[in-house]
């Protein structure tokens, strides 16, 4: 689990493909001396795990379906990256839960400067993810905790970049064109999936009896209250 706050900026050093894996190397002074090999590390978002460290730089490797679904395939030697290390026991929650899982990508299709400094970026990105999103609700961009600043929802969403985001990120380099890393809100998407049916082992939906003022009497709920007597 993760917070959605960038840590440490960190430089690919390299990337090495060994089968289906491919290996990349991060040189993060501050992280590499924090992690341990089976570490998580969310990098760019993609909860990816340490494989092995040495002083200043740590390794993680990622499978196939994750380059598929993330902007990884486009990364080369010298991309800067954001990291965050998973959450310890007793950190503090500063952003919005985040898993590290994500679900798809957007692409930059708007830059405008705002008031005070900051910056208005909006991204479109396919339907399916823009049902998640709402009004000053949260999403994390390649890793950053952000708020969702405009709609409409159909396909993109608006996010105002104040100036500390942009001085401590890489969001303040988005141009139009670029792609980012989505992981909409995990608390929008279980609100959302806990009306959808189940399924046993076969496969088969299990849907759920609709919940009617019936069912909560069968249940136990409702039932008449007795007045007890003095």
């Amino acid at each position: 689990m993760f917070t959605g706050i960038i840590r440490e900026i960190g430089v690919l050093r390299g990337l090495s493909p060994s089968g289906d894996v491919l290996r990349l190397a991060i040189a993060a002074p501050g992280t590499a001396a924090a992690v341990s090999v089976g570490d998580s590390v969310a990098v760019d978002g993609i909860c990816l795990t340490v494989t092995a460290k040495r002083p200043g730089v740590f390794s993680v490797e990622a499978a196939a379906e994750t380059r598929r679904l993330t902007t990884l395939g486009l990364w080369r030697a010298g991309r800067r990256l954001h990291l965050e290390p998973a959450l310890r026991a007793g950190d503090g929650l500063d952003g919005h839960y985040v898993q590290g899982h994500i679900d798809g990508t957007g692409k930059v299709t708007a830059v405008r400067q705002a008031r005070g400094g900051g910056r208005l970026v909006t991204v479109t990105l396919p339907g399916a993810l823009a049902a998640n999103l709402t009004p000053k609700g949260s999403v994390a961009v390649d890793g950053v905790s952000l708020t969702v600043d405009e709609g409409p929802f159909l396909d993109r969403f608006t996010i105002n970049l104040i100036p500390h985001t942009m001085a401590v990120t890489n969001l303040g380099t988005l141009a139009v064109g670029a792609n980012v890393n989505l992981e909409m809100d995990v608390l929008v998407k279980a609100a959302r999936g806990a009306g959808r049916p189940a399924y046993d082992r076969t496969g088969a939906a299990q849907v759920p009896a609709p919940l009617t003022l019936e069912r909560l009497r069968a249940l136990g709920f409702g039932a008449a209250r007795r007045k007890d007597r003095p």
